[in-house]
């Protein structure tokens, strides 16, 4: 016979509830080193690489350099965060603390946050590295190039918290790459402009949130001043991840086998 389970609190998020799941996961990622690795230097590491790639047509760097500061951070936290929470789903963790008074959307925003607080720290090294250290050309504000890859990376991390969900192991979760991530890299507008592709596959690329991300990099690229489009872009995205953020909240099952 088995005692049946408290059902989870349900209604507004708990500040408290929401702070404490952040930092529980937080103290984990300080003992992994490589997953900090990961998520920091990566994409530091691979923008270098790409403007040395380029080191005898400074200009290509400029062209796209600014679309992969934003789709950097979006596949390293993607990669991350499912891995991260995948563990936390198949070892039982996420059963037990749902067996606490601890409510579906409390866990999803303190993951958010925590992974969140890495992701500041990825676009800030990122950006200032592209732009201070690499002469990355651009004609917009810098800040607004850091805002633009911090959602970026924000909705990566909201990809991998639901895609998590239908996964059994790690190997698979990461087989989602191709699935969730390569379509988006392929149809975002950083290989061809999306308006020159065939018609079919521009009206995907349309409903694709990696497009927004790009677009919003070229804005900030090619304009002094804040666009309508520029803001149109940013909101996208951002709906876009809170929008997989629910969806990762409805995924999660008290019983994980």
């Amino acid at each position: 016979m088995t005692t049946p389970t408290r059902p989870a609190p349900t209604g507004p998020l708990n500040l408290s509830r929401t702070t404490a799941t952040a930092a529980r996961v937080l103290r984990q990622l300080r003992h992994d080193p490589r997953t900090i690795a990961l998520m920091i230097v990566i994409p530091c590491a691979m923008l270098f690489l790409l403007r040395y790639v380029f080191d005898g047509s400074p200009r290509t760097f400029d062209d796209i350099g600014a679309s992969l500061l934003g789709i950097f951070p979006l596949i390293t936290m993607f990669l991350v965060t499912s891995i991260a929470t995948l563990r936390e789903r198949t070892s039982g963790t996420l059963e037990r603390l749902l067996a606490l008074p601890l409510g579906k959307g409390d866990l999803i925003a303190g993951y958010a946050l925590a992974f969140g607080a890495l992701a500041i720290v990825q676009s800030v090294l990122a950006t200032g590295l592209a732009v201070w250290f690499l002469d990355l050309d651009v004609t917009g504000s810098p800040w607004l190039l850091l805002l633009v890859a911090l959602l970026d990376a924000l909705l990566g991390t909201a990809l991998g918290l639901f895609v998590s969900a239908f996964a059994a192991s790690e190997f698979q979760a990461v087989q989602f790459m191709p699935a969730v991530i390569f379509p988006q890299l392929l149809l975002c507008g950083l290989f061809t402009p999306r308006d020159e592709m065939h018609p079919a596959l521009e009206g995907l690329s349309n409903v694709l949130p990696m497009s927004y991300a790009v677009d919003g990099m070229n804005e900030v690229l090619r304009h002094t001043d804040m666009t309508a489009t520029f803001v149109r872009d940013i909101l996208i995205v951002a709906g876009c991840a809170l929008l997989v953020l629910g969806l990762g909240a409805a995924t999660l099952r008290r019983r994980t086998a």
